[in-house]
């Protein structure tokens, strides 16, 4: 299942505006805070299909029967691009466990990549819902090979997984490899290049939040 946020939440389309627009892409204080904002929003959306469970609590005046969610959410992210979009979801899921996987597209002297992983931790997934942020979900191949290295620890009751910009065909790969993934997308954009960057796309999430990388 997939669900384009920017078709719910008009809110959604400006702050992906803002995230494109290379006259605004200097403040990297904004652009963080516009991925945090398209987080929070799936963040709120995920948690309507949450186990939840019935307590009962005390207030000043009386005792009264609640819901609240049952089994807490293990949210993950790709360092270091995934950091703010993660953040969001952070925000609303404030009590569940996070992990982190350190991977990025290794370059040859054609500019053609590999996905190059050298680390992972993670709470114990089982039976509990994975929550997988990636900001640009492009080719699928890094978001592919994290999801596989988490399920090495685990068997998640759910997989949902976060991107603020996709391209199509980066949708049907995921959608190809877990079918029973539930995708949140705040945009699907239709094209690649032929070395795999999202068009018109944003450019790179990563160096827009942090400063640009030394080159490997």
């Amino acid at each position: 299942m997939i669900t384009v946020l920017s078709n719910q939440f008009s809110l959604i389309n400006t702050w992906i505006n803002e995230l494109r627009n290379v006259e605004l892409q200097n403040d990297r204080m904004r652009f963080r805070r516009n991925m945090e904002r398209i987080g929070e929003i799936a963040a709120f959306e995920i948690s309507k299909g949450l186990e939840v469970k019935e307590l009962e609590i005390t207030t000043p005046l009386d005792k009264i029967q609640v819901k609240e969610i049952a089994v807490q959410p293990v949210i993950t992210t790709i360092l270091r691009a995934g950091v703010p979009l993660f953040q969001g979801i952070l925000n609303y899921l404030d009590k569940a466990d996070c992990g982190f996987v350190a991977a990025y597209r290794k370059h040859d002297a054609n500019d053609y990549f590999s996905i190059k992983q050298d680390y992972l931790t993670c709470p114990n997934i089982d039976g509990r819902p994975l929550i997988v942020a990636d900001p640009m979900l492009a080719t699928g191949a890094s978001l592919i090979e994290a999801i596989k290295d988490l399920l090495n620890h685990g068997k998640p009751t759910q997989l949902h997984i976060v991107a603020a910009i996709a391209s199509k065909q980066g949708v049907e790969t995921i959608q190809n490899e877990y079918p029973d993934a539930e995708i949140w997308v705040g945009v699907i954009d239709e094209n690649l290049t032929s070395k795999g960057y999202i068009t018109p796309g944003l450019g790179d999430a990563g160096d827009l939040s942090y400063g640009e990388k030394l080159q490997r």
